[in-house]
């Protein structure tokens, strides 16, 4: 066969000059150091939605209408939090820390304003500066302030600064928002800075600094500078805690594999290799490494270990029969070059089908992990034997020292007797083995179909109170003081309503026509369920609400809205323009503002939801409220859109899941007709793995683990980790089997193959589990999926598969005789060609 002769001259280069492919694979990863100083950082839920729809319109409301607490908007937020938030002290701490945040020049303050401001505007209309406000606030009686505070309650700017418990009778809150608006360089305050970093971190840090040096402690600052900075260090919180320990358990457990550390640092230098290839590729290519990515180094180590342990152990299983070095390394590798190669081609195939992700930060983790394998078989399919012929060759000269070199379950060991139980199970009653697991694999396919999905910033951020154990770590190992998490959860309690957040329709149309409000108004009216209603209407606020509002407090604006309501219900429909027009150029300007772009050309409505009503619910709501605009209407707001990004990750992880089976199982029925001639090898080699999907699915479930950003990609994974290992059972049983029956061949492989498989597997279980640790969930979520998915690979490789290849073996009748077997030879020095 012509891939003989490929597998041949590889054979040839890693013998017979193995020096020069060590020299060689040596000054390739020198290259690709270079780009790891390169590698940037990218961090936060931004990079999930780039793209989709939802978040385009999300960022055009953001653009032209200017909210207040829009991200990335120049905005911070001061969150004060008192007994009584409204009480003469407490007011004048808030305007005193706006004037202080005010009086740098380096925080760029253009303005400021809070729930202190507006009373004190009620007191006194021409305090329009924080220093007068101040006066103002100081100056007044304790009944005074609670007269401006109740006749500031009709304004919903006052109230929605106010906390849930407002009450306007007593004239308190417990908490409220005030809001400090920074000019930033022109095309900076709605993106990022490199790797990932706010441009509004800096300010906001700094302001933190000075409310905190001026003493008001009962106030917090806050906002998306500060957020993108703590879901950056996140990441490397995670990578310091994770690493190490993963240091550990790996030597730990190598030592056992290898039990020589000269093997042993090999297999430690071409792990090393692999990681700083596929991380300096990251740098020359420009890929940012996100929270996606963390994912990337234990997978890495996963396929690194289980084809380092496997290329030492073959070799050694060789050299124990007394075999030369030359010659057991050239059996070695023409048989583990071919089972590598399949393995990194259903891995990447796994890999690879992330990119069928709308998400771009699932599709660069499926593209860089897919290109770290391949370099991953390279290293050990070529350089680890290279390497492992020099070392062998440096003992016969010198007096290096050699520790156990006896393959792990090899005959006659205690071990080999425990892995051949798949074999006797194989031996004695396959078929109602094999329909056993078959009811259970359905079944907990069938119960998987219940996994939920999940996408919001909690995924990415740390708990809000971390173990008292990690609290406790010394430096460096101590993760960094997080406050995100415990003010997200605050301001949730505090702000959020009975109300279950709100919605937003972005309506793109000619504003001046005749019906354009009469279409807002209309679509109030019969809201869905999962929209908060008021007297039979929806709970919104419009262009429409401001036009009432205005109407209800200036009677020349109520005769001008008169005349042009036809129908007499309040909503103009006739000179818009002209309605727009007197708006805008009265004090209500800023408020319409929020809702009707100055060109006309655009609206946008909130509504609120329900609390009790689900995101995909409400987004269903939304929507459908959309669709019914004559105009141009996209449904938006953080609900949509983290909803459209949970919609996408589970179309993202069914279609990935089915991309990675169906090639997995075309590219192994090919490989197989190509090696053995007996394509049906393929199927039986898929059979353990997609016993090993639906048990993880069904875990996934039964633990209440979502299918989110990380986790939605691990079922295509999956299928990349669990070919691993019953490729290398598939392809040591063909290659046995050629030689001895059926049942002396799973022996032999369970004894030889099946030791190396537990070796790698409890490496890699161990080294990939204490991702577990990780500060945020979604990593530590995958952390355990990852493990229990490597778990489930080796037990259905060594008791299922068995078992399928003896039913294979008696449904094809290809093995009496062996007249179809394609039949490859070892080519060594002497042979005849």
């Amino acid at each position: 066969m012509n891939y003989q002769r490929y597998i041949d001259w590889a054979d040839d280069r890693i013998v017979e000059d193995s020096r020069k492919v060590v020299l060689v694979f040596l000054v390739v990863t020198l290259v690709f150091s270079a780009g790891l100083g390169n590698v940037s950082t990218n961090a936060g839920t931004e990079q999930f939605t780039t793209g989709l729809p939802a978040e385009e319109a999300f960022e055009q409301v953001n653009t032209e209408f200017s909210p207040a607490f829009s991200p990335d908007t120049g905005s911070t937020q001061l969150i004060q939090e008192e007994s009584n938030v409204l009480a003469k002290p407490a007011l004048l701490r808030m305007l005193r820390t706006q004037e202080s945040l005010e009086e740098h020049d380096d925080l760029r303050v253009t303005s400021t304003s809070s729930a202190a401001a507006i009373v004190a505007r009620e007191l006194n209309a021409n305090a329009t500066t924080t220093e007068a406000q101040i006066r103002t606030i100081e100056g007044a009686t304790d009944s005074e302030i609670d007269a401006a505070v109740r006749q500031a309650a009709d304004d919903p700017q006052f109230t929605s600064l106010l906390s849930n418990d407002f009450n306007r009778e007593s004239a308190s809150a417990s908490a409220t928002i005030g809001v400090v608006t920074h000019e930033l360089p022109a095309g900076l305050s709605s993106g990022s800075g490199q790797g990932g970093a706010s441009p509004l971190t800096d300010v906001q840090r700094q302001a933190e600094f000075t409310v905190e040096t001026e003493g008001s402690g009962s106030i917090t600052v806050f906002g998306s500078g500060i957020l993108a900075d703590e879901f950056s260090d996140v990441v490397a919180d995670s990578l310091i805690l994770t690493v190490p320990a993963a240091i550990l358990f790996i030597l730990l457990f190598l030592s056992i594999a290898y039990r020589d550390p000269a093997d042993m640092a090999l297999g430690l230098a071409a792990l090393f290799m692999a990681i700083v290839w596929t991380f300096g590729f990251m740098g020359l290519a420009g890929i940012p490494f996100s929270q996606m990515l963390i994912a990337v180094p234990p997978l890495l180590l996963a396929v690194g270990i289980d084809f380092g342990i496997h290329a030492i152990n073959r070799y050694r299983e060789e050299r124990e029969e007394g075999t030369d070095i030359h010659r057991s390394m050239r059996i070695t590798t023409d048989q583990l070059l071919v089972a590598f190669f399949i393995v990194t081609g259903t891995t990447v195939i796994g890999f690879l089908s992330n990119l069928s992700s709308d998400l771009p930060p699932i599709q660069d983790f499926g593209y860089v992990a897919a290109v770290g394998i391949v370099f991953t078989f390279f290293i050990f399919g070529v350089f680890l034997p290279a390497a492992k012929v020099e070392l062998d060759r440096l003992r016969e000269r010198f007096p290096i020292p050699t520790f156990s070199q006896r393959p792990l379950g090899s005959e006659g060991s205690k071990l080999g007797g425990v892995l051949r139980g798949g074999v006797v199970i194989a031996e004695r009653t396959p078929v109602a083995f094999l329909l056993v697991v078959l009811v259970v694999s359905a079944g907990a396919g069938m119960y998987a179909t219940g996994i939920s999905t999940s996408f919001s910033q909690d995924d990415f951020l740390p708990p809000e109170d971390n173990p008292d154990w990690i609290e406790s770590l010394p430096e460096p190992f101590a993760p960094s003081e997080y406050t995100v998490t415990e003010t997200t959860n605050f301001l949730e309690e505090k702000f959020t309503s009975s109300q279950g957040g709100e919605v937003t329709i972005y309506v793109e149309a000619p504003m001046r026509n005749d019906d354009a409000l009469e279409q807002i108004h209309r679509a109030g009216e019969d809201p869905p369920e999962t929209f908060v209603r008021e007297d039979g209407r929806a709970d919104s606020t419009s262009i429409v609400t401001v036009i009432m509002d205005r109407a209800d407090r200036d009677p020349e604006f109520r005769a001008l809205v008169a005349r042009n309501d036809e129908n007499g219900n309040g909503v103009p429909d006739d000179n818009l323009g002209e309605i727009y027009d007197y708006l805008l150029s009265s004090s209500s300007r800023s408020q319409a503002l929020d809702y009707i772009t100055e060109d006309y050309r655009s609206a946008r409505i909130t509504y609120q939801a329900e609390a009790d009503a689900s995101d995909s619910e409400v987004t269903a709501d939304a929507r459908k409220v959309a669709d019914d605009f004559r105009y141009e209407a996209t449904a938006t707001g953080n609900t949509v859109v983290f909803q459209a990004v949970s919609d996408v990750i589970f179309e993202s992880a069914v279609v990935s899941l089915a991309i990675a089976l169906s090639g997995a199982a075309v590219f192994l029925v090919f490989i197989y007709w190509v090696l053995e001639g007996r394509p049906s090898l393929g199927i039986a080699n898929v059979v353990p793995v997609v016993i090993t999907v639906a048990l993880l699915a069904g875990t996934m479930r039964y633990l209440g683990i979502p299918l989110n950003a990380l986790t939605g990609t691990m079922l295509a994974l999956t299928i990349g980790l669990g070919v691993d290992y019953s490729v290398h059972v598939v392809h040591r049983f063909a290659d046995e089997h050629r030689r001895t029956d059926l049942v002396t061949a799973l022996d032999r492989t369970v004894r030889g193959t099946g030791g190396a498989l537990l070796g790698s597997m409890l490496t890699t279980v161990f080294g990939i589990g204490v991702l577990a640790l990780a500060v945020f969930p979604a990593i530590g979520q995958f952390g355990i999926l990852t493990a229990l998915s490597i778990v489930y690979a080796f037990l259905t490789s060594l008791l299922v598969l068995p078992s399928v290849l003896v039913v294979w073996s008696r449904t094809v009748n290809v093995w009496v005789g062996l007249p179809n077997i394609r039949r490859r030879q070892t080519r060594v020095p002497g042979d005849d060609d």
